[in-house]
Formats: C-alpha cells, sequence, structure tokens
C-alpha cells in the first residue's frame, strides 16, 4: 500500500474549488477575510470590506473624512492585499 504525503488544507481547498468553478467566489471571500489584516485595527472600526467585483475591492466607509484619507492609501493597501494574495487581484480599490 503506499502512502500519500500530508497536504495542506488551503491546498485542498483551492483545488476543490478550481475543480467547481469558485476560484472568484474562493478569492472574494479570502478578500473580505483579509481586509481586517490589511487595514490595521483603526481602519477596520470604521470600514467595512463589501465585495470584490471585476478586480475592484468596494469598502464602506463611516465619514468622508475618513474615505478622503484612504483614498490617498489606496495603492498602498491594494500593493499589501495583492502580496497576501500573490496574485494581482485587486486593481483599485472604490471607498464609498
Amino acid at each position: 500500500m503506499k502512502s500519500k504525503s500530508p497536504r495542506r488544507l488551503d491546498a485542498i481547498v483551492n483545488e476543490v474549488c478550481r475543480g467547481l468553478g469558485m476560484e472568484d467566489e474562493r478569492t472574494q471571500y479570502r478578500v473580505l477575510k483579509i481586509w481586517s489584516e490589511i487595514a490595521g485595527d483603526i481602519i477596520d472600526d470604521i470600514t467595512v470590506a463589501e465585495r470584490l467585483t471585476e478586480g475592484r475591492l468596494y469598502i464602506r466607509v463611516k465619514n468622508s473624512a475618513w474615505r478622503m484619507e484612504l483614498n490617498f492609501r489606496k495603492k498602498e493597501l491594494a500593493e499589501k492585499m495583492n502580496k497576501i494574495l500573490g496574485k494581482e487581484k485587486i486593481q483599485d480599490i472604490i471607498f464609498r
């Protein structure tokens, strides 16, 4: 009997999602989950990650002053997100 090497759970989940044609949904889920990590505690308290559509990440912001501040940091935040994802999935972040 031939034994298989153990595999990482995330590799198995990615493989299953790919097989089911759900890669985009898996990526969107990951993006929404890691927003808190990318944003940090202060920004996470005043924002809600809503969805990822066609490379655009939509973030709801509590007030216009923070929305303006975050618009200045959107390139930095997108780069961090793409680095964690390991691919260029975020082309733009829309703060609303």
